[in-house]
């Protein structure tokens, strides 16, 4: 089936929140613990949207099987040009190329618009499939932190990668 990858619609949200509980209940990619539902979806979705970040999603034959965003890295003013970035896929859709169009789309959205480094703070330093994404597109690991986080009866991990965008640090941002 043709993936399009596209821009986040509101009528997206119903997939999302699903795709995001699953991840949320079965795995550590988040460290949430209870899944937010579609109306907080809804509001996470409309301040990436106002700070003129990234919203997107993949679709096979008209069905969202999974979604990727950029936002701001830190909130402070010095940290403007760089972003982090988020991406989940439909557990029945995973390891199908899927996350890799999405993240390939998400670095030139946010390259276009000026952001200057992609961080990736990755859950569990046992998710290797998400940390070999990031490599094969040019991440490189700038840090763990051990067991950062609970859940699911263990200590997580968090694994820091980043990736320049654009002229990256060589040039000063326009």
């Amino acid at each position: 089936m043709p993936l399009l990858i596209r821009d986040c619609r509101a009528d997206d949200i119903p997939a999302i929140a699903a795709i995001y509980g699953h991840a949320v209940i079965h795995g550590c990619a988040s460290f949430e613990l209870e899944p937010p539902g579609e109306a907080e979806m809804t509001r996470r979705r409309a301040a990436i949207l106002a700070g003129g970040f990234p919203y997107l999603v993949a679709e096979q034959d008209g069905i969202v099987v999974g979604y990727s965003y950029a936002a701001s890295y830190r909130p402070r003013p010095a940290y403007r040009f760089s972003v982090e970035d988020s991406i989940y896929v439909a557990p029945d859709r995973q390891r199908q190329g899927i996350a890799q169009a999405l993240l390939q789309a998400l670095i030139g959205r946010c390259e276009q618009a000026g952001f200057r480094l992609m961080v990736a703070v990755i859950g569990d330093s046992a998710n290797h499939p998400s940390i070999r994404l990031h490599e094969a597109n040019g991440f490189t690991r700038a840090g763990l932190l051990p067991a950062v986080g609970w859940k699911h009866g263990r200590w997580v991990d968090s694994v820091l990668m980043t990736r320049p965008l654009g002229a990256g640090a060589d040039t000063p941002p326009a």
